[in-house]
């Protein structure tokens, strides 16, 4: 994996609700309400079915991790950390096609 970081700037959230707002005719105030009752809904949902589902994006699905044993960097120490739940997200097939070009056709 690289850790080489992008030299493209990524989208604010100012930009994000602006091409949002010229793209539906939405005023941004409009589309900043629809973006924290998104935000809503995902949370509600996660909360109660541990799932929620962007149709054509992919999804954000509750994880547990185990219990583990790791290092304090500063002391060399063994530690515990405990267990915890965490929320990932798993990209949708069609977005990683398009991200990353389709590895089943010809170039």
């Amino acid at each position: 994996m690289s850790t080489r970081q992008s030299t493209k700037k990524r989208m604010s959230q100012s930009e994000l609700l602006d091409y949002f707002a010229d793209k539906t005719g939405m005023s941004r105030a409009t589309v900043k309400d629809l973006f924290a009752e998104l935000y809503s809904l995902a949370s509600r949902e996660i909360m109660s079915s541990g799932e929620f589902i962007l149709p054509g994006l992919g999804k954000f699905v509750k994880a547990e991790r185990k219990e583990r044993q790791g290092r304090n960097p500063a002391t060399g120490e063994i530690i515990q950390i405990p267990a915890k739940t965490t929320l990932k997200f798993r990209v949708g097939k069609n977005v990683k096609r398009t991200a990353f070009g389709d590895p089943y056709t010809d170039p």
